[in-house]
């Protein structure tokens, strides 16, 4: 068994960006902005914002950071994403999900100018990249086409089977998945009411959990050899911590990394990497405002 692990493979990306960012800079090119708008407190957008402008400064971005609280209204928020849409320095920008529930997530990510929809969610880009046009990819499912890539396995012809069909990974993923360029895989989407979803999972090669459900794919789902994406984040209370919570993936880690090929732990696997795509978008959204 091999631990694919995110937390160096995207310290090494962020690098090779960095390393870009000086080559642009250096040649006279703007320095890439990255701005996110954070509404409210919740715990876990706090510390997701707070990790993407270290990653900016890390890459050599600009960031920006756009706070308002639980009672802004829609109407502000909307005018806040106009601001951004036109202002010239601002390469790519991104609102952070959920927004209060006063608030439609969907309206706001409609009005992202989507030449600077960094977090890949609106729906052209979403479009584009369902036929293998070139767009920005949702960052979670980048993060983890990266790590196959990186490292070497093996996806053309492969059973893969994606557990979740939720907008930002089960669905993309599934695309990409089956796109001859990324993937090239045959792709099986199950969900909380596939009746089969155990037999699929038991015939695959690839698992990419993504489900939101702590420990949900067990060893008897696994076949000897497969490779395990974790994509869940779930807290879950823990009196041994100092913050009370630990991190649990949608994968038993400890009974089903002996039958795997490759896994990914949770954190330090995917989690990174879905920083680090983001800054990957954000500079090729640099690149395009360079090139205009």
């Amino acid at each position: 068994m091999q631990l694919i692990d995110g937390k160096a493979t995207a310290a090494a990306i962020k690098a090779e960006i960095a390393e870009e960012v000086k080559a642009i800079v250096a040649a006279g090119g703007k320095q890439p902005h990255l701005a996110a708008v954070l509404v409210g407190h919740d715990g876990g957008s706090e510390t997701y914002v707070k990790n993407k402008v270290l990653a900016c400064e890390a890459c050599g971005f600009k960031s920006t950071l756009i706070r308002y609280e639980d009672n802004v209204t829609e109407e502000e928020l909307l005018q806040c994403v106009s601001r951004l849409n036109l202002d010239e320095d601002i390469d790519g920008f991104i609102v952070q999900l959920p927004l209060p529930k006063h608030i439609d997530d969907q309206k706001i990510i409609e009005a992202i100018d989507y030449r600077k929809d960094v977090d890949g969610f609106h729906p052209i880009n979403v479009g584009r990249m369902s036929i293998g046009l070139p767009c920005f990819i949702s960052a979670t499912p980048l993060g983890i086409i990266t790590l196959l890539q990186r490292y070497h396995i093996e996806t053309s012809g492969k059973k893969c089977v994606i557990l979740g069909r939720s907008n930002i990974v089960g669905k993309p993923m599934a695309q990409l998945m089956m796109q001859k360029q990324f993937g090239d895989a045959t792709v099986t989407v199950c969900h909380s009411r596939s009746k089969t979803l155990k037999e699929e999972c038991r015939q695959a090669d690839i698992i990419i959990a993504a489900i939101g459900s702590p420990e949900f794919v067990t060893a008897d789902m696994v076949k000897p050899g497969a490779v395990i994406i974790d994509v869940g984040t779930t807290r879950v209370p823990d009196v041994t911590r100092k913050s009370g919570y630990r991190l649990c993936g949608d994968v038993k880690f400890d009974e089903v990394a002996p039958k795997c090929s490759f896994i990914t732990p949770v954190p330090g696997g995917v989690g990174p990497m879905t920083i680090c795509s983001l800054m990957l978008n954000t500079l090729k959204a640099s690149r395009m405002r360079n090139e205009k």
